[in-house]
């Protein structure tokens, strides 16, 4: 229950504000006047996605697939910087979800030149509360082992009763 508490109880130290539109914004240099928000709205530029995913090197994957991946998850949550009258597209998550006890996170991406600022972890306690207020008990995701020490600062653990995962690939 503590794990649960921390991503509904506001903390001093988080700068994100909730707006009434749902809308959640994230300031991360005030200098500069970047904002950072929160949206999850699937109207997405799907080559805009494509190429925020290409700066963080994953492999290029068809935009049919990514279309539908969009369209049949769950939940989308897109990250837009604002900086000036310019917006781009700097962070983004899924999960898919049986809509009633369980949900998997996937695709969570940050630009690089805005990681180790926070965003990933304000990304993640977002969709997280926003599966918790849809009545999500059970939240899982897959993490390549360069990223599993981030999850686990955020309170995922690996294999907590010793289940062990299976997958079936194709030939």
């Amino acid at each position: 229950m503590v794990f649960w508490k921390r991503f509904f109880t506001p903390t001093p130290s988080n700068s994100a504000t909730l707006s009434t539109t749902g809308t959640e914004e994230f300031v991360i240099d005030q200098e500069s006047q970047s904002r950072v928000f929160f949206s999850t709205d699937r109207e997405i530029d799907l080559y805009e996605l494509e190429e925020l995913c290409d700066a963080v090197g994953w492999a290029r994957r068809p935009i049919r697939k990514v279309k539908k991946a969009v369209e049949c998850s769950f939940l989308v949550v897109t990250m837009w910087e604002i900086k000036g009258n310019r917006r781009r597209l700097v962070g983004f998550a899924r999960a898919t979800s049986d809509h009633a006890f369980n949900a998997t996170v996937w695709d969570v991406v940050i630009h690089p030149s805005l990681q180790s600022k926070g965003l990933g972890k304000a990304l993640m306690q977002y969709i997280i509360r926003k599966l918790r207020h849809s009545d999500i008990s059970n939240i899982t995701l897959f993490a390549d082992p360069q990223v599993v020490d981030f999850y686990r600062r955020l309170g995922f653990v690996l294999d907590p009763e010793g289940i062990k995962g299976m997958f079936w690939y194709p030939d």
